[in-house]
């Protein structure tokens, strides 16, 4: 009975993170050049994590840092979330991506189009 007990205090757990999931801008600075990669996620957290699993594996995080990455490795990257929103009840997935899409367009205004990957 425990186990059960477990498994849907597992299950509600989830699905309350889902209904709060918070989406959002961020960013991957170079701290070696100073060059930055700005892209949006419909979870922050997932985006953080996946960056955090690929500098812990050497792996690069998205194709544009490549080259960098295998010069000066992960550990020559941070990360930061810029600005998170959260998905409304009533909003589709397509109109959250819409959003985060005007959201990091926003954002891509205020940096120098030199330093961007």
């Amino acid at each position: 009975m425990a186990d059960k007990e477990t498994k849907k205090q597992l299950i509600s757990a989830y699905k309350e993170r889902a209904r709060t999931q918070a989406g959002g801008v961020y960013l991957i600075r170079n701290k070696e050049n100073g060059r930055i990669f700005l892209d949006d996620a419909p979870d922050i957290s997932a985006a953080e994590n996946r960056f955090c699993f690929a500098q812990q594996t050497g792996s690069c995080v998205n194709i544009r840092l490549g080259k960098d990455w295998a010069r000066y490795g992960g550990g020559a990257f941070e990360f930061e979330a810029l600005e998170t929103i959260d998905k409304n009840e009533d909003q589709t997935a397509a109109e959250f991506r819409d959003d985060l899409d005007v959201l990091k367009n926003m954002w891509l205004e205020k940096y120098d189009p030199a330093v961007l990957y």
